[in-house]
């Protein structure tokens, strides 16, 4: 089976990263609506009244956690999106088995930053949870293969960029 073209395994790639990203948008549309809903709940306690955590805790004690956790949920959520649109508009120029164009390399490096983006929000929601009385056993552990994947995927922007160049180089020579 060809890697490259249509009818290659790079366009049905291509298929499954649509499904995705349709799914990632309405899992994102949904976590929206939810985080706006603990909002208003925060803003109008008295709507949840009777409402009661297994702790004990009342839902106005917890109302701005729940809301910054939704929102932390709806950045990761749209850090993905980003990345999961890159790679589709770099599929599109795999499927047309044209992949070396400029563009990619920028997508890539964009994947990259967001890459590096969701370790270190990673980081920061393990620190930040670090200093609520309730959640147990939170530690931030270095992640040798996260860290590896960003810089796999800088050095294939760098490899793009210098198979862009050179067919640059190609075009004009006649």
């Amino acid at each position: 089976m060809r890697a490259l073209g249509p009818g290659s395994v790079s366009s049905f790639l291509k298929i499954i990263l649509d499904v995705v990203y349709a799914a990632l948008v309405i899992g994102a549309g949904g976590s929206a609506l939810l985080a706006l809903a603990a909002l208003l709940f925060a803003f109008n306690p008295s709507l949840l009244a009777n409402a009661h955590f297994a702790e004990g805790a009342r839902y106005a004690e917890r109302a701005p956690l729940i809301f910054g956790g939704l929102l932390a949920g709806c950045l990761y959520t749209a850090i993905v999106l980003v990345i999961i649109g890159a790679l589709r508009r770099i599929f599109v120029t795999l499927t047309a088995g044209d992949p070396f164009q400029p563009e990619n390399v920028n997508r890539l490096r964009l994947i990259g930053g967001m890459l590096a983006a969701l370790e270190l929000g990673r980081y920061a929601v393990v620190g930040i949870s670090a200093w609520l009385p309730w959640v147990r056993d939170a530690h931030a552990s270095f992640s040798l293969t996260a860290w590896f994947s960003v810089l796999v995927v800088f050095v294939l922007a760098e490899v793009f960029r210098e198979g862009a160049r050179l067919r640059r180089e190609a075009e004009l020579t006649i």
